[in-house]
């Protein structure tokens, strides 16, 4: 099956016509558990930081028959075009990433409960602790995701991941119009097309060359799983002393947060880059670094000259409090830790989507 995968993938066969994106998770010692993951898109997503406490009330912004909750947990999200939630944390370290997958196929209600795209991963951040209590509640598919237009024209056809601070994760994809699901801790890469079972029949041809010999080094999705497979695991599940000495106040926590956003820099492609004929590939224009034990959220711009962090400690993630915007669009740069920066704000509207 990986040599047929392969040999398919090799011919450029069935070539998607989506963004691009990575996400990795590093599983280390001392209950250290950090996820990274690279937006690459075609322009401009103009993301904003904001902080939503628990107790937000919310609907699923999909006609009569949606989901409505209060949040459970609160949580620092990165949004796109400030019309949904594309990466976060929430206050219990569960990680929610969006990617883009062209092969999805989303399930028409036919009067289930029905929920916008744009809050697929808020619901997750708002209502679970952990990567097996999503699982088991949506599982059961209390509502079908319905998908959205973008404001740049382009259907949102997303995959979601998710991790947590104990270091499972899993993967939730509409294919067919059913709900697929991996689940288990050995799920620690995403990329874009094709299917993640294709995807991992593809990298189990990689693994059998071995990363040390030869990787496979374009931008494209299958070859930036297989890449971002070895550079993850290879990586020290332990403190390197020579690291950890050579640099004052370093701490293992630190070195892995480090070790990843540079596994993260070296997936990534580089802004402004463009290949004719190639929509599938476009620029990575921010990455983010979850660190999971320290409830630590880092923001690192393509644009920026600086990578910057949001200890959620440091935020008041209580019911009644205020929801808040770390602005970053329009060349706002900031350095250290940027807790103090965020200012409160009117919440965006999360894209509506109409049911048939």
């Amino acid at each position: 099956m990986a040599l047929a995968a392969t040999a398919l993938y090799l011919a450029g066969v069935g070539a998607p016509l989506a963004q691009a994106c990575t996400r990795a998770v590093y599983l280390g010692s001392a209950g250290v558990v950090v996820t990274g993951r690279s937006m690459d898109w075609s322009e401009d997503m103009r993301t904003n930081l904001w902080v939503f406490p628990a107790g937000i009330a919310r609907t699923g912004a999909a006609g009569a028959n949606t989901p409505k909750w209060v949040s459970r947990y609160g949580s620092l999200i990165a949004s796109g075009y400030d019309v949904g939630t594309a990466d976060g944390m929430n206050e219990k370290g569960l990680v929610a990433n969006l990617l883009y997958l062209a092969e999805s196929e989303y399930p028409k209600p036919e009067g289930r409960p029905a929920l916008s795209m744009s809050l697929w991963a808020q619901y997750v951040l708002d209502n679970f602790a952990s990567v097996s209590e999503a699982v088991e509640a949506l599982s059961k598919e209390p509502f079908v995701v319905v998908t959205a237009v973008l404001p740049n024209g382009r259907a949102a056809q997303l995959h979601l991941a998710i991790s947590d601070a104990s270091g499972d994760s899993a993967i939730f994809e509409y294919l067919g119009g059913k709900l697929v699901i991996h689940h288990g801790r050995q799920y620690q890469v995403m990329t874009n097309s094709p299917s993640y079972d294709q995807q991992l029949a593809l990298n189990s041809y990689w693994e059998q060359i071995g990363g040390t010999v030869f990787l496979p080094g374009t931008f494209r999705a299958a070859d930036r799983f297989a890449r971002v497979s070895f550079l993850i695991k290879a990586l020290p599940a332990k403190a390197e002393p020579a690291i950890i000495t050579a640099v004052p106040d370093q701490t293992y926590d630190n070195q892995a947060v480090g070790s990843v956003a540079s596994v993260m820099r070296a997936v990534s492609v580089p802004l402004g880059f463009i290949e004719p004929g190639s929509p599938n590939i476009a620029s990575t224009i921010w990455r983010t670094v979850s660190d999971q034990k320290n409830r630590t959220y880092f923001f690192d711009s393509a644009t920026s000259p600086n990578t910057f962090w949001v200890p959620l400690s440091d935020l008041d993630l209580k019911p009644g409090a205020p929801v808040k915007k770390l602005t970053l669009t329009g060349g706002k740069v900031y350095a250290g830790n940027a807790a103090a920066r965020f200012e409160p704000a009117a919440p965006f509207a999360f894209l509506p989507v109409k049911v048939d």
